[in-house]
This record gives structure tokens, sequence and C-alpha cells, in this order.
């Protein structure tokens, strides 16, 4: 009789995957480990040993897989199928003027250094044939924030998206942040705002962009 193959024969990454949990984690949660955790841990470990650290301090201990999952929920934006589901809704009401929501907190990382990157987004449309719930905002804002980004790229992300969705007559996204990779190194200047913005459509007109302007400062 031809003995059972062992977990490492069957997956080479499975009883690393296993290995990665915190003593506690439910059964299910061990079935279901993201083989790429395991991965990420190894290549932390690595960092950790080539920096001189002692990877038997009591305060390392699992270090490497409680950055492994922060990373991988960090980046999540980056997974097959997070893009959220925006259902669109008809105006009805014939709603023409401007619609804002301001003041939506996010925290993404710096693709350049890989450290956070944070602050706020103000959005901002003008509904043609379509509206889209309030929350949606948010939800959008979190999908392109959840990668390495640049705070550029995520200021046009989220209005194209918008225009895409939405065909709006106009929609408007501005972002102010703080990046640590500007106040913890380099010219370490602690509390420098970073601005984007990005305009679409009827914004570009200057009484609409106005409007904006003097709703933001509210």
């Amino acid at each position: 009789m031809s003995k059972p193959k062992t977990l490492e024969a069957l997956d080479p990454h499975a009883a690393d995957a296993l290995a990665a949990h915190e003593p506690g984690d439910d059964a299910g949660a061990l079935v279901a480990a993201d083989p790429r955790e395991a991965r990420i841990a190894r290549h932390v470990r690595g960092i950790l040993g080539e920096l001189g650290l002692d990877l038997h301090d009591p305060n390392l201990h699992e270090t490497d897989q409680r950055v492994a999952r922060m990373y991988l929920e960090m980046f999540r934006g980056l997974e097959q199928g997070a893009e959220p589901k925006v259902t669109t809704f008809p105006n009805d009401e014939g709603y023409s003027h401007m619609v804002m929501e301001k003041n939506i907190p996010f925290y993404s990382m710096c693709a350049h250094h890989l450290v956070p990157f944070y602050g706020h987004a103000h959005m901002a449309y003008i509904p043609r044939e379509r509206i889209v719930g309030l929350s949606k905002f948010a939800r959008v804002l979190e999908f392109y924030a959840k990668r390495p980004q640049l705070q550029e790229r995520l200021t046009e992300q989220v209005v194209n998206f918008l225009e895409e969705k939405l065909e709006p007559l106009g929609a408007v996204v501005v972002i102010e942040a703080r990046h640590l990779c500007v106040e913890m190194r380099g010219v370490k200047k602690p509390g420098a705002l970073t601005t984007t913005s990005a305009i679409r459509g009827i914004f570009h007109q200057r009484p609409v962009r106005e409007e904006f302007l003097d709703l933001l400062r509210r």
C-alpha cells in the first residue's frame, strides 16, 4: 500500500499558507488562506534579516505574517473582481444641478516608496440621464486607493469612473493629501499638503467651477 502524500507534496505552498495564520484562527479561515500570504511573509523575513534584526526577538514574532496580511488588505483594489458594482438610477425628477460629496477620507500607499499617503477627496457631478447613490463616491475612491498609487493618477481614475458610469454633463474631483514619503524621509516637511484636481465637461466653464469651489469652502 502506498503511503498517503503529505500536504507539502500535494501543494508546496499550502503548508506555508497554513503556518502563516496565528493560533486561534478558525478552521474555515485556515482552509481559505491566501497562498500569497506565506510567499509575501518569506520576503518580509528576508528584508528583516538583511536589516540585521534578530528574528527571534519576541517583538518581531509573526511580524512577517502581519505585514503580509496588511499588504493584501491595503492592495486589495488590485484583485480581479474588486471593482465596485455601481448601480445607477434614472434621473426621473430631471435634477440638473450639482451633486457634491466632500471630505471623503481615504488612505493609500505611495507607489514610489510604499509608505502611506492619506487625506480627503471632494467629488461632484451634474447629472444628465442617470444619478448614483451617494455611498458609491466613497466605494469608488476606496477601490482606486487600495493599490500602490500616485495622487495624480488616483484623481484621474476616480473622475474617469464617474464620467464613464454616469455620462454626466460634467464631473470634478479634488484630492488633498499628506504624503509620509515627504514628511518622514527626504526633505522631511511635516504637514505639507498636496492638492490635485481633475475636471470634465461643464466644469470647464468658469461659473460652474466657481460654484463648486464656493461649496467646497463652506
